[in-house]
């Protein structure tokens, strides 16, 4: 069996901070029809996915991040 690996000489006081920036703190509530539900759960049970929440983020995030980057602000 390897050793654990540990991650030393950061600065603790960053590596608090940058911890503390990752708490999810913000609740967000969607209602799914009973379609979209099935079609969730069949997506769950066939690609093994396990928590929900995980596949919801991912997701949504990976649309606001393709929106926000093919759309740029202009300057005037």
């Amino acid at each position: 069996m390897g050793k654990k690996k540990s991650i030393s000489g950061g600065d603790p006081a960053f590596m608090s901070r940058e911890k503390d920036s990752l708490i999810r703190r913000n609740r967000q509530v969607i209602y799914l029809n009973d379609k979209e539900m099935a079609a969730i759960s069949e997506y769950c049970s066939r690609f093994k996915v396990n928590t929900k929440s995980v596949l919801f983020r991912q997701a949504i995030m990976e649309k606001i991040l393709k929106g926000l980057g093919s759309n740029p602000p202009t300057l005037f």
